[in-house]
């Protein structure tokens, strides 16, 4: 008969083996993480530096890049004009992401990293 000494190692060896693999691939995931969050944090202080480019009273035409909803609930056009943030309200329901819209900038965020606009068109 086989000792049983022999096969606990085996087993023992091989939990250890998956455990350093599974900690390797969280560490590589909070890496990659943290490595966006910097990025991020990079962008809003590169944003929070430079001035807008554009200006209250502006129109401009946008692309909508997504749709967020807004802290009253209303859904908002997410837009870039220069990699700066435009939130455009009463956009249609019909808008979809990738048409281009017109509005007119109302308002700057607080830190003036982003501006919110109202649709005219």
């Amino acid at each position: 008969m086989v000792s049983p000494t022999p096969m606990l190692i085996a087993g023992g060896v091989a939990v250890a083996v998956i455990a350093v693999y599974a900690a390797y691939r969280k560490g590589r995931a909070d890496g990659i993480e943290r490595a966006q969050r910097d990025q991020s944090r990079q962008a809003h202080d590169a944003a929070t530096e430079r001035e807008p480019p554009v200006d209250v009273g502006d129109r401009v035409s946008l692309g909508i890049k997504e749709f967020n909803s807004h802290h009253s609930g209303e859904r908002v056009a997410v837009c870039k004009k220069e990699g700066f943030v435009i939130f455009v309200d009463d956009v249609p329901d019909g808008a979809a992401v990738g048409d281009v819209i017109d509005a007119e900038i109302v308002d700057f965020g607080r830190d003036r990293n982003s501006a919110e606009a109202q649709y005219v068109g």
